[in-house]
């Protein structure tokens, strides 16, 4: 109690009897101050962690061309017709681009089997172009997958796309 007493006595306008709930809410508002800088604290931490986590530099962006160009007959109302497509595929990873290269076969007839079952009318437009492209990379994911345990192809890209 002397130490509380001493306190007390530091303090001006303090009485030295019954000063006890003066220095109890002194001593809240403390807590509270340390509380709220804590907390202050702990989510900048946070909020550094996150912006680190996010500027942490990915592994390069691999391309593997799917040579030569898809040319694949598909048909029309009235005529037989031609699709001509350029194909790009890109990873982040090492492993997925070798499984690309060595199911080379299996991907090129996946992807012939899924262009040539296109209709004209379905490609005529953008939707259809980019409901293509999906399919054709949720099909290089299955054969990657497949082979390595997990289905590491980041983006497929249309190089080039001609209809006839």
């Amino acid at each position: 109690m002397a130490n509380a007493e001493s306190v007390q006595e530091g303090m001006p306008g303090a009485a030295k009897k019954g000063g006890n709930g003066k220095l109890m809410a002194v001593g809240v508002a403390v807590l509270i101050l340390l509380g709220g800088g804590g907390y202050m604290l702990t989510r900048s931490q946070g909020a550094k962690a996150a912006t680190d986590a996010a500027a942490a530099p990915k592994a390069p962006e691999l391309f593997l061309p799917l040579d030569p160009a898809f040319v694949v007959n598909f048909e029309d109302q009235d005529s037989t017709r031609y699709l001509q497509i350029g194909v790009t595929v890109m990873t982040h990873d090492p492993a997925a681009v070798q499984a690309m290269k060595d199911s080379d076969p299996v991907i090129r007839n996946a992807l012939v089997m899924l262009f040539s079952s296109q209709s004209y009318a379905g490609l005529s437009d953008t939707a259809g172009k980019v409901k293509l492209q999906a399919q054709a990379l949720d099909a290089v994911r299955k054969i990657v997958a497949d082979k390595t345990g997990k289905p590491d192809v980041d983006a497929l890209y249309f190089t080039s796309f001609v209809m006839q």
